[in-house]
């Protein structure tokens, strides 16, 4: 097992892409569930923090050591099986997401979990419960993980499967491979009923495997993660869609969500089922336009929608016929949209998707400057509101900004774009009035990033000192020296 310790040789390790940076004594590179467990036991005898470290993709700091050591998890980076006949994987923590995609893909298969960043490695988006566009069908991380081995701060390791260990009400009972127990009571927590990553998985007569998913390293180390598969949908319709009036695109957007969800709810066929919606303002449309010259000049919103169809022309000429009449009525510019007719057309529009959020990190390292944009959600019959509403708080407070994000699923990423010092501290009293709206419509801080470092306070003011406490308590159950992902949630 490699250890370094030179400075020069653990920078990469003291950063995300949020621009977060911390301080560590040491990297260790383990090959093994034995190796991280050797670790642990170590550090637990000696009283050292331990962090983490998954590719450097995260926006929290979660991953940025304060102090100790950090465990980086890339030399884990197995695909042990992919079973194609009973639609499952298993995994090591370092498989980087795009590889496994690739993968699955070329066997007609589908992992839905797409994060934006798809170099990141899937040990940190089950840490993260982490999601993408195709949440809105498919949801979170959370719904495709069945199997989990984790190392406990202490060395010791739990094996837990999906339906292995149910919550009674409030208590919950696990076995290590040791044969220790850990008798656990899940506080009373109320967690909002919106897309959330913010704190623990916590509720009554929960599987005890969800407690373990989007607990950001805090709890213990994955070593072994097994997925579910779908088959690969046939075929899926995919547009890029622009429009000269902002309401017109959300109200687009609003539209084909409730015929989403109508589809769902009566198992309809022939039936408008988004895969995505995602939204684009004029801000973050003109930010683009240097890379994308094809945008139309007067376009004041964007939006990119998807939907699986089989290849029987039947179906997907009665899908397309559908999203073209709501296209129409919503007044969508079908002159300059953009139809992906095969894999490398739907691949220039995932393309567009996902270069807002690389130019903004881009945008904020050249500044030297730490990101400030929201994951937040609220409710569905909020979302109309509270968009209009940070909307013009950022834009009285003098920065520039972009607006786009999962707006089926009612999430916005508002990014501010400081350029110094002054701009950024402005910019933060931006961030917290807008968490703070979110608080109090009962949505969520983060939606899919998490907490880390940088979000703290965040949580602190969503659930209360009550509900924080209870939560720390928890941790302390499996880490009662409070250090392993020392500083991710809660105060260190």
């Amino acid at each position: 097992m490699i250890i370094k310790t030179s400075p020069d040789e653990i920078q990469n390790y003291l950063i995300d892409a949020s621009n977060f940076r911390g301080v560590c004594d040491a990297v260790y590179f383990p090959e093994s569930t034995e190796d991280i467990s050797a670790i642990l036991k170590e550090a637990y005898k000696n009283n050292t923090p331990v962090t983490v470290s998954g590719n450097g993709t995260g926006l929290t700091g979660a991953r940025v050591p304060e102090g100790g050591i950090v465990i980086s998890t890339e030399k884990l980076n197995n695909i042990i099986e992919i079973n194609s006949e009973e639609l499952y994987a298993v995994v090591e923590p370092g498989v980087m997401l795009s590889d496994f995609l690739g993968i699955v893909k070329q066997k007609g298969l589908l992992y839905p979990p797409d994060p934006t960043e798809k170099n990141c490695f899937i040990g940190g988006t089950v840490a993260t419960n982490a999601s993408g566009e195709k949440t809105f069908k498919y949801g979170p991380t959370r719904n495709f993980v069945t199997e989990l081995e984790i190392v406990l701060p202490d060395g010791d390791i739990l094996q837990i499967a999906r339906g292995k260990y149910i919550a009674s009400g409030d208590k919950l009972v696990l076995t290590t491979y040791s044969g220790k127990t850990i008798n656990v009571t899940l506080p009373p927590v109320k967690m909002p009923e919106v897309k959330n990553a913010s704190g623990y998985f916590i509720k009554k007569n929960m599987d005890a495997i969800d407690l373990f998913i989007g607990s950001e390293g805090t709890l213990g180390v994955i070593t072994k993660i097994k997925l579910k598969l779908l088959p690969l949908p046939e075929k899926v319709i995919s547009c890029l869609i622009f429009f000269k009036e902002e309401t017109d695109a959300l109200n687009f957007i609003f539209r084909a969500r409730s015929l989403s969800y109508n589809t769902r709810l009566n198992n309809q066929v022939n039936s408008i089922d988004a895969l995505a919606l995602e939204f684009f303002d004029e801000d973050a449309l003109n930010f683009l336009k240097n890379d994308y010259s094809s945008v139309p000049a007067d376009t004041k919103a964007g939006v990119w929608f998807e939907q699986e169809a089989s290849v029987n022309p039947d179906n997907e000429d009665i899908l397309l016929e559908q999203w073209m009449e709501l296209i129409t009525e919503f007044n969508g510019d079908e002159e300059s949209a953009w139809f992906a007719v095969n894999e490398t057309d739907k691949a220039k529009i995932q393309e567009f998707r996902h270069a807002i959020s690389a130019r903004v990190n881009e945008f904020i390292s050249s500044y030297n400057m730490r990101k400030l944009g929201t994951d937040v959600a609220v409710p569905d019959d909020s979302f109309k509101d509270f968009y209009y509403f940070i909307k013009k708080l950022v834009k009285e407070s003098g920065l520039k900004s972009v607006a786009y994000g999962h707006f089926g699923n009612s999430h916005v990423h508002l990014n501010m774009l400081p350029t110094n010092n002054d701009e950024f501290l402005t910019g933060k009293k931006v961030y917290a009035a807008i968490c703070s709206k979110a608080i109090e419509l009962n949505g969520t801080v983060s939606a899919e990033h998490g907490i880390g470092k940088i979000k703290r306070d965040y949580l602190l003011a969503m659930y209360g000192e009550n509900a924080i406490n209870s939560m720390i308590a928890l941790k302390k159950i499996f880490d009662p020296k409070m250090l392993l992902g020392k500083g991710n949630m809660f105060l260190p």
